[in-house]
């Protein structure tokens, strides 16, 4: 089964490596053979016809070679269980590939719905990038207080010479100046947690009619 692919979702360079770059099955799998459930399930999971080829490398080091028709009919089987609107969502939220594997009437339907997928992964994305962000600037901030205050007690203390307490007033403002940096970063961390958090649920209000956000 093939359909028109379309170049915005061409194969990325990531999954490629992930569908060859390791053994697809097993010793025991390959000796087993069972090519019709292992067809089936590579089709369910989207996985284009040349994941055939990977597994005859895998299957060839134990001198196992795989039978096509059985898995070419049940792969088809499985893609009829993936070319579907709902899981063209699921499969663009989740940040997963899409591998043209679907005919065109089904890709039709599957599309769409995989890039509205794809925007609700990214904003999701962007939102917990934003609140990692903030999380870390808060603790630079609670950091460089913490050093502030260290450096003005050791100020403070007796037995000092002048050039020690020359060299902490230097450091003290050293961190004071660390201190305002992180404090800036930290409101700006603050601005763009909370756009992130705009785009999320706008694309929430957007989506919710149509999918299960």
């Amino acid at each position: 089964m093939r359909g028109s692919i379309l170049g915005a979702v061409a194969i990325a360079a990531s999954a490629l490596v992930g569908l060859s770059g390791c053994a697809t099955m097993s010793e025991d799998q390959c000796l087993i053979g069972d090519w019709g459930n292992q067809g089936f399930r590579d089709g369910s999971e989207g996985l284009p016809m040349s994941r055939l080829d990977a597994h005859a490398k895998a299957c060839g080091k134990f001198g196992v070679s795989p039978l096509e028709l059985p898995y070419r009919s049940a792969r088809d089987d499985g893609l009829r269980t993936y070319c579907r609107f709902e899981r063209g969502f699921e499969e663009g939220r989740h940040g997963h590939a899409y591998h043209g594997v679907c005919e065109a009437e089904e890709e039709a339907e599957f599309l769409p719905a995989y890039h509205d997928g794809q925007r609700l992964h990214q904003v999701e994305a962007a939102f917990e990038a934003a609140k990692s962000e903030l999380d870390s600037a808060v603790s630079r901030v609670a950091d460089r207080e913490d050093k502030l205050e260290a450096k003005r007690r050791e100020l403070g203390e007796d037995g000092r010479t002048d050039r020690e307490k020359a060299q902490i007033r230097e450091r003290i403002e050293e961190v004071r100046g660390e201190l305002r940096d992180a404090r800036r970063r930290a409101r700006e961390a603050e601005l763009a947690l909370d756009q992130a958090e705009q785009d999320l649920d706008r694309v929430h209000f957007e989506l919710s009619g149509r999918y299960p956000v």
